[in-house]
């Protein structure tokens, strides 16, 4: 060391250059090594302030970079398009590494991240982890996108989740929501979120709604407003759905946003006209169950018209089942009908044909529980009824099996005492059950023992109230007729009304569905 110092002060006194000082060094010297010592063409590194030239041997000292000059500053200060400044190559480098590192620690794979631009320090990595875990990420979900890793705190993550938060989702649910969506998280709110809720409540969807709409369909928020949206809005409207009822299909059933017209609604709708139910009746039915929409055409609606078929549903029979019990299209249907039927069979002496009966006119019965059937039949076995007329009651009014029993037995005792009439008559004629006995049953049975008419049930109960007058003030008591009827494709044909008017063309579609269908 002491001669290091003679040296030097030899130097100056004598006015050599300084580089002589080095140059004069003993070879073992670690200051003479070439890393110390370096001319320009030799050096790797790039030319920086720090380079001094001094006489005609160019001498540069090797600074090291450091990011302690830039770590002091927030990331929100330090766009990404300055890193390449304010960062070497090597020492980019050298903080993916570091990063890497820091994330197998904690268990997540960067493997994805090769190609993303991640921050400059390792600080500024832990906490977008520590942040995403106060929301309820785990490890496994940040795993499953590791991508939301490239997203800025502050300038990406805090504003969207803001947003979302102001248009309904509450801040407890903000985890789900990104973890079932987290590429909301690269997003713009102004260029791309807003647009699609003033989308949404331009469909009429409710304020207060758009919030459960998101969280069951967080994929809307990166659909193009000019794209599938738009175009399955535009067709549902063309086939007869309200312009007004989109806004509650949409919150009962986001997705239908989602499907594309050509390979999803579109066969679908064509597939059911062909079956015989017009479009008015597909368009009421979507109104009210919009989840019908998603329900997929050749793995469960085709199988099941197919299976209703094979179990001696007629083919001109299907459109009113489907309008009765729309949901029946969605069904693991095999197994159930194979199950009542089964039930019926054993149970009720009701033959495979009855029972294929039994579905046209009450479609519902296929989801009906066992215990429940068995209780009005078990009534009717109790009272005398004999169980082959009890299986032709309910193949003629299966709605029977659906009945509560208080109300069948207040029914009967009235028939019973009241009216005295014979068995026979509730055999022939099970639908008295269904009427009310307050409002339809006594006033109309009243009414007739004060004009002296003696009459079948069906006779003054299955009538409307209007009919029902006509008939009291008849001259005689006319034919019984049937009720209505459907045709597959065709109009809704009333008995007695042979002659239909163009005029009431449009309205036949409607009459139909408020007669064949309880939604």
């Amino acid at each position: 060391m002491l001669y290091f110092i003679a040296k030097m002060a030899s130097i100056l006194r004598r006015k050599r250059p300084v580089t002589s000082f080095f140059l004069d060094l003993p070879k073992n010297s670690p200051f003479a090594s070439e890393s110390f010592l370096r001319k320009p063409s030799q050096n790797p590194h790039p030319l920086t302030p720090s380079t001094s030239y001094l006489n005609n041997n160019r001498v540069q000292f090797i600074r090291p970079f450091s990011t302690k000059s830039t770590a002091k500053f927030p990331e929100y200060q330090m766009p990404s398009v300055t890193w390449a400044v304010i960062q070497g190559r090597k020492e980019k480098l050298v903080s993916r590494v570091i990063i890497c590192d820091y994330l197998k620690g904690i268990g997540i794979i960067p493997e994805e991240l090769e190609d993303l631009e991640l921050p400059s320090t390792v600080e500024v990595m832990r906490e977008r982890v520590e942040f995403l875990q106060k929301l309820g990420l785990t490890i496994d979900d940040i795993n499953e996108y590791p991508l939301m890793l490239g997203c800025s705190v502050r300038k990406n993550i805090i504003p969207v989740l803001g947003y979302l938060e102001k248009i309904g989702i509450q801040r407890p649910k903000l985890g789900e929501f990104v973890k079932n969506y987290p590429q909301c998280l690269h997003a713009s709110v102004v260029v791309e979120l807003v647009p699609v809720i003033k989308f949404l409540r331009g469909l009429d969807v409710e304020k207060q709604d758009i919030g459960y709409v998101l969280m069951k369909y967080p994929e809307l928020l990166g659909f193009k407003l000019e794209g599938t949206m738009s175009t399955s809005v535009a067709y549902l409207v063309s086939i007869g759905v309200h312009p007004r009822d989109i806004g509650p299909m949409v919150t009962q059933y986001p997705y239908v946003l989602g499907m594309r017209v050509g390979t999803m609604i579109k066969p679908l709708v064509d597939y059911l006209v062909s079956l015989g139910l017009p479009k008015k009746i597909l368009a009421r039915m979507f109104e009210k169950r919009a989840y019908l929409l998603g329900y997929d055409l050749e793995d469960t609606v085709k199988p099941n018209v197919e299976c209703l078929i094979s179990f001696g549903i007629r083919q001109e029979a299907l459109a009113s089942v489907i309008a009765q019990y729309p949901q029946i299209l969605g069904l693991p249907l095999k197994a159930k009908l194979s199950s009542q039927q089964y039930f019926f069979n054993l149970k009720l002496k009701v033959d495979p044909d009855g029972f294929a009966r039994v579905i046209e006119k009450m479609p519902q019965i296929v989801s009906l529980n066992q215990h429940v059937i068995m209780k009005p039949v078990e009534f009717l076995l109790g009272r005398a009824v004999p169980a082959e007329d009890v299986a032709k009651m309910i193949v003629k009014c299966p709605q029977l099996v659906a009945l509560q029993v208080g109300l069948m037995k207040n029914s009967y005792y009235f028939f019973k005492s009241e009216m005295g009439r014979p068995l026979k008559e509730l055999v022939e004629f099970p639908e008295y059950f269904t009427y009310s006995l307050e409002s339809r049953i006594k006033p109309r049975f009243q009414r007739l023992q004060s004009k002296g008419i003696s009459c079948s049930l069906a006779w003054f109960l299955n009538c409307s109230d209007q009919r029902f007058e006509e008939r009291l003030h008849g001259h005689y008591i006319e034919a019984e007729s049937a009720g209505p009827s459907f045709f597959m494709g065709g109009k809704l044909e009333l008995p007695g009304n042979e002659i239909v008017s163009e005029e009431e063309d449009e309205s036949d579609d409607e009459i139909l569905y408020r007669r064949t269908v309880s939604l």
